[in-house]
């Protein structure tokens, strides 16, 4: 059940708060104000240094409150045990690893690789994706994902990069499941704003529910 409740999760709030910042301090405040602005699945990215560590504070810091956190960024399966370890839940990569999902499906942990053709989104699926990251998304587009899901109406897509309030409708609309937003979302805690990341996370709940009609 741990595995289905993940996948609900991700797929219920419709957002991945991606946290790329410069050291564990900023990872733990710009989480927390996340948390505080309505979002629900948080991703610390191993390009935090020591971001096992940051993993394992937000781990405790978050226990017994409906907040989903995960690693992203894990190229190998060392790094993603070392993750699920350290408390995280699922796991994200900007490409898909076979290692890294099989070590996943071990544990019962959604592995969401990068994908950023039709190709190597069949073969993510195939080896076990949970929900395949359109990768780079900025570059492909919302049409990316109308004529992929034409295709494969069954394929369960996240787009992942140049991701806004603006526009994130209408990758929802598009077909997304979710979508993963990053510096949009935590530019704040560059200068130490980390009110205007909960405001912004505020905003994007609001706007994925419009574009889902609620």
């Amino acid at each position: 059940m741990q595995k289905l409740n993940a996948l609900r999760k991700i797929v219920e709030s419709g957002l991945v708060a991606v946290i790329r910042v410069a050291d564990i301090r900023q990872a733990a405040l710009a989480a927390e104000a996340c948390a505080e602005g309505g979002l629900e699945a948080i991703e610390i990215t191993f390009t935090v240094p020591r971001a096992h560590r940051a993993i394992e504070e937000l781990a405790l810091h978050f226990e017994g409150l409906p907040i989903l956190l995960g690693a992203g960024t894990v190229l190998d399966p060392e790094t993603a045990r070392i993750a699920l370890l350290s408390g995280a839940r699922f796991i994200v990569s900007p490409s898909f690893n076979a290692h890294v999902a099989t070590l996943c499906g071990r544990y019962q942990a959604p592995y969401l690789p990068g994908a950023g053709t039709v190709t190597e989104i069949i073969r993510a699926m195939e080896g076990g994706a949970d929900i395949v990251k359109v990768f780079p998304g900025e570059s492909l587009g919302p049409a990316f994902v109308k004529a992929t899901l034409a295709a494969l109406p069954h394929a369960p897509l996240m787009q992942t990069g140049g991701v806004s309030v603006d526009n994130v409708g209408e990758w929802i609309k598009a077909g997304c499941v979710a979508v993963g937003v990053g510096g949009s979302l935590t530019a704040g805690a560059k200068t130490g704003d980390y009110l205007s990341i909960t405001r912004m996370a505020k905003q994007f709940v609001e706007r994925i529910a419009e574009a889902r009609g609620r």
